[in-house]
């Protein structure tokens, strides 16, 4: 475990946000405090498949805590937080309803380099540029330096895939535009495929570890969390906003979280139609629509194949396999879709017997 040896300046510490006791209980997946045990080493494997498809809640991401801040009762997105609210009024409110989606399909688990200076905390995705803000009032984690904490991170789909989290350097300043050398040049910890708990597409659902923290830390600071999937390019980005202050992990900066389980971010539908069928094979098309009154920046398309059939090309998609389960992920391109707006992709297959499948699992993301 890398850790940095210099010390930073401790600003003053925040007054601390103190939430009713219903949004306390609602907000118990972000305010839980970390808990102490055992260190894990450089490298932490919790054995079995690790599937990723979200961004962190502990500690929580810019999105994640953003898109708490301004849910209301009513499912609109109305921030409250100084930060968040200018991101929605540079980006909207599409990217809130789409926390989980801060991701590059071409990334390839690259960081400097690639994404630019100026954009880490989007991924360089243009989706999500108001959460690249240089400000000091973003919500905000209070952690403990060399503390042993557990890490949390949304699971919204299923893929296999390593996390590595890095932190900023010391005399970090918030204000100031986040470039690649204001980050520790390697990971303080790199997670390989850890476990994951509850059903993927909720807000329950999430990847969890244990890690120390770097020691000798100070003051403000953000936590940097790069997921690469081992089964695709594909690869998330993410900025969590931290305080090494003493804290256990207590959340501060937010209005009033919400119910963060209702409503479901966005709703989506799949319906597939055979276009054409010969000896050994057919072809297929899959319209998919947002179902949903809000708008959405992705969506995946998940099925079983019938025994003995195999896909053999799919376009406008980027699909992964196990055995005769398939996933597909929107493209690049068509991915956003507003309110019952709907795009299509489609796929050969071969093998005898059709499908005869007329709807299909749809979920944004």
């Amino acid at each position: 475990m890398t850790k940095s040896k210099r010390n930073g300046e401790s600003p003053a510490s925040p007054r601390r946000l103190v939430l009713p006791t219903r949004a306390r209980a609602l907000f118990l997946v972000l305010v839980a405090l970390f808990a102490t045990i055992p260190a894990v080493s450089l490298v932490v494997s919790a054995g079995g498949e690790a599937k990723a498809h979200g961004t962190p809640m502990k500690p929580g991401s810019r999105t994640f805590l953003c898109w708490q801040d301004g849910l209301t009762d009513t499912g609109e997105i109305k921030p409250v937080n100084p930060a968040c609210k200018n991101a929605q009024q540079v980006s909207g409110t599409t990217p809130f309803y789409n926390w989980f989606s801060v991701l590059r399909s071409d990334g390839a688990g690259r960081t400097r380099g690639f994404v630019p200076d100026g954009e880490l905390c989007s991924g360089g995705n243009t989706n999500f540029t108001g959460f690249n803000a240089a400000r000091s009032d973003w919500p905000l984690t209070h952690l403990t330096s060399g503390a042993t904490v557990d890490f949390s991170y949304n699971a919204w789909a299923a893929h296999p895939g390593w996390f590595y989290v890095y932190v900023t350097k010391d005399g970090f300043d918030p204000t100031r535009t986040l470039t690649w050398d204001d980050m520790e040049a390697q990971p303080f910890l790199s997670v390989d495929h850890p476990a994951l708990n509850g059903s993927p597409g909720t807000v329950e659902a999430n990847y969890s570890w244990t890690g120390k923290l770097p020691s000798n830390k100070s003051g403000r600071h953000i936590i940097y969390m790069v997921w690469q999937r081992s089964d695709s390019a594909e690869t998330f980005y993410s900025c969590s906003d931290i305080v090494f202050d003493g804290g256990n992990g207590e959340v501060t900066g937010i209005h009033d979280p919400g119910n963060p389980s209702e409503p479901v971010p966005g709703t989506c539908t799949a319906t597939r139609r055979t276009t054409g069928s010969w000896n050994g094979g057919y072809q297929s098309e899959v319209t998919v629509t947002n179902s949903g009154d809000v708008p959405m920046l992705g969506w995946m398309v998940d099925w079983t194949l019938p025994s003995g059939q195999k896909v053999e090309s799919l376009w406008s998609g980027n699909a992964t396999y196990n055995g005769q389960a398939v996933m597909v992920h929107n493209a690049g391109w068509n991915g956003s879709l507003d309110p019952g707006k709907s795009t299509t992709f489609g796929y050969v297959v071969s093998g005898s017997g059709g499908d005869t499948a007329t709807t299909l699992p749809c979920r944004v993301g």
